[in-house]
């Protein structure tokens, strides 16, 4: 019987087609309507909890960056009100309402971030919570497929070979998701940001103190009043590592 464990996505091998996002091949295939790439083909399948190819998750995440509804400054509510229900809830002890709440507001928050890890891993719990197998593993699905496509567009042990984001929140998720604790991000360029580790993570060549994160594509959307200059944190949930069968 196949387990899953959500949040423990470190343990998942990098993806061996891991590459950098490049802008000219990402707008011509996914603007082009005979394409197998095309963004709003791909984004109906992902609504209706198609699973998808590391490529198309590839093309969809970053292929977002040239659509409309793409508003990174955005403020997104119902992830604040999110935030606050999950602080508050007793996760061993959840009931089918207050699976049926998150999934509201998940749902609610995904309108304005489509590939939040946080939403995405809400979502899996809600569904799990309420024994809906099918869309819980259908989630779990578009989660590991957001977050291996964040991680395999650079290694993000400096600031050349950056991870790609679209959302500042997705960096922290990415971090989380590895099982460290992080320290707030900080911005070091126009486009990149690192975000230090509060202990370095050992690896086979060294010690890893940090990731930096490419954050261009916000850059480009941002209104002109907005500049970047805070420090920034995000917690991934409080939600335990959950094994489902």
């Amino acid at each position: 019987m196949r387990k899953i464990f959500i949040l423990l996505l470190l343990l998942l091998p990098t993806l061996a087609w891991a590459k950098v996002p490049d802008e000219d091949d990402i707008l011509r295939k996914t603007m082009d309507n005979e394409s197998p790439y095309y963004h709003s083909s791909l984004m109906m399948r992902y609504k209706n909890l198609e699973r998808l190819s590391e490529e198309e998750y590839h093309y969809l995440y970053y292929g977002y960056a040239y659509q409309d509804h793409y508003a990174p400054m955005a403020t997104n509510p119902a992830l604040e009100n999110l935030y606050a229900t999950m602080s508050n809830l007793d996760v061993d002890k959840a009931t089918k309402k207050d699976a049926e709440y998150i999934i509201s507001l998940c749902t609610e928050a995904l309108d304005k971030d489509p590939f939040s890890p946080t939403v995405l891993n809400m979502m899996v719990f809600a569904y799990g919570t309420m024994a809906d197998k099918e869309k819980e593993q259908a989630y779990f699905y578009h989660l590991q497929g957001i977050l291996e496509t964040i991680k395999s567009s650079g290694d993000g042990r400096s600031e050349k070979y950056p991870m790609h984001i679209l959302m500042f929140s997705h960096a922290v998720d990415v971090v989380s998701s590895m099982g460290v604790a992080s320290k707030r991000a900080e911005i070091v360029s126009r486009n990149v940001e690192y975000i230090p580790l509060v202990e370095p993570r050992k690896v086979p060549d060294g010690k890893i103190k940090g990731f930096y994160f490419d954050y261009s594509r916000i850059y480009r959307n941002k209104p002109d009043e907005v500049t970047f200059k805070k420090k920034r944190t995000w917690q991934f949930n409080n939600l335990k590592p959950r094994e489902y069968k």
